[in-house]
């Protein structure tokens, strides 16, 4: 290569327009907020593993006959949660095919998935509270440290549910009265979303499954 073709070539780099990965800048910053992320919950699922190995036979039954729980409300919020993520799916599909009035739909069917989910997640706070639970207390005389790792796994989660609500709300505000629509704006929040609801199954699987 030339010394010409060269000194040509690296002011076109250096001024931008060459995205890393083959993304907008939008879409790589949101990967790089679920990795940091993904990382956090999986460090906060890490130590309540720990914690509850250590604690033996003083941990609670949390699902099943004599459980905190009920099975079908926790079943049905994960039902919930997972077919919003399919009414995103959609909202992304009808984004990038230029459907304005389908994708509204399919992202206000996700925001009120989201809405019952949290809406639910609200009940069982109040429910376990309800119990007597506090951040430094577990009913039936059972290890603290769950009730520390419910109120802080399943808040932390819970706070993510409330900000991608917010974000589907602008998401489809903007897709129904901008002038042109933006499919990567549906696509970063569709990824988000998406993220949120994977968290969910993890948490579902190793908090109350396990």
């Amino acid at each position: 290569m030339s010394l010409t073709a060269q000194t040509s070539f690296t002011p076109e780099r250096w001024q931008g327009g060459l995205s890393p990965y083959n993304q907008t800048w939008q879409k790589l910053m949101m990967w790089m907020f679920i990795v940091g992320d993904a990382l956090l919950f999986g460090g906060f699922l890490a130590a309540y593993g720990f914690t509850r190995h250590g604690a033996g036979d003083a941990w609670p039954v949390v699902l099943g006959e004599g459980g905190l729980f009920s099975t079908g409300l926790l079943t049905t919020m994960t039902f919930v949660l997972i077919t919003s993520s399919a009414f995103m799916a959609c909202a992304v599909s009808a984004a990038k095919a230029n459907n304005r009035a389908e994708t509204v739909k399919w992202t206000f069917l996700t925001l009120a998935g989201g809405v019952v989910f949290l809406g639910m997640q609200v009940y069982e706070w109040s429910h376990f509270i309800g119990q007597g639970a506090r951040p430094w207390f577990t009913p039936g005389g059972a290890d603290p440290g769950f009730a520390a790792y419910f109120f802080l796994i399943t808040g932390f989660h819970g706070t993510h549910v409330l900000i991608g609500l917010i974000v589907l709300l602008v998401t489809a505000l903007n897709a129904k009265r901008r002038p042109e629509l933006n499919p990567n704006g549906v696509e970063v929040a569709g990824l988000y979303w998406h993220f949120v609801d994977l968290v969910w199954v993890f948490i579902f699987g190793c908090f109350y499954l396990l």
